[in-house]
């Protein structure tokens, strides 16, 4: 029993330890930097949850899963979502997104071991799960759902269904520069370059892409590298005249 408890006290310690590499446990729903802020509106969170190279982001680092979390379960984000969705443009960002290799590189960060060691590190700390159960248990939520229906924001979204322009938009989506853009984009060439640059790339797979690196693995990733097994041989060094 003593070998048990010491076995799991030093997993705990080892990815405490990688997790939080400068000695402190994060604050969950903290401020963060300005580069990786998390949206201040209802407006901007749809945008990024809408945009498929960056709306993985929250399921990648708890600590950007809780102010997720926070804005899921208010209901100005789904009414939000609701305008957003009613707008054809949206829909085009999204196509256009979807074709882009910052997408493939967004979903396939999920390789990096360093994803599931927060994940693990998350669930021994019970700052995380306190965090999210009080915002799910959050009186203040609950009031907002319940005043959903007489919100001015919910009324003006159904009233939507009664505008002409609405329909006209929609229309008129197909014919727009953003939707010509999107049929446009599978025959250019580049997007597949493109695709091909993102999925060759090992930084796309975060660490586990080191091993599609030959270099990774010394000469031997070397030998098995048919450009280096083509390369000319190095030239011989110059004598030294001094000699």
């Amino acid at each position: 029993m003593q070998i048990v408890k010491l076995t799991v006290t030093l997993i705990a310690a080892s990815v405490s330890a990688a997790v939080f590499a400068d000695g402190s446990a994060p604050v969950y729903g903290a401020a963060v930097p300005a580069a990786t802020a998390t949206p201040a509106s209802p407006e901007a969170w749809v945008a990024k949850m809408t945009d498929p190279t960056q709306n993985a982001s929250a399921f990648k680092d708890p600590q950007k899963f809780i102010p997720w979390l926070v804005a899921v379960t208010d209901p100005s984000t789904a009414m939000a979502m609701g305008n957003a969705m009613m707008n054809p443009n949206t829909s085009l960002k999204m196509m256009t997104g979807f074709m882009s290799p910052a997408a493939f590189q967004n979903y396939m960060q999920f390789m990096d071991p360093a994803v599931s060691m927060k994940w693990m590190g998350a669930a021994m700390d019970p700052n995380f799960y306190t965090a999210a159960m009080t915002t799910m248990a959050n009186p203040s939520t609950m009031m907002k759902i319940m005043m959903m229906p007489m919100d001015p924001r919910m009324m003006n979204m159904g009233m939507q269904m009664m505008n002409p322009s609405l329909y006209t938009n929609w229309m008129m989506a197909p014919m727009s520069p953003q939707a010509m853009n999107a049929m446009m984009a599978p025959m250019n060439p580049g997007m597949y370059t493109n695709w091909m640059g993102a999925a060759m790339n090992p930084a796309t797979y975060g660490p586990m892409g080191s091993m599609m690196n030959p270099a990774t693995y010394g000469s031997m990733g070397n030998m098995m590298n048919p450009m280096m097994m083509m390369a000319p041989p190095a030239a011989a060094p110059a004598a030294d005249p001094a000699k």
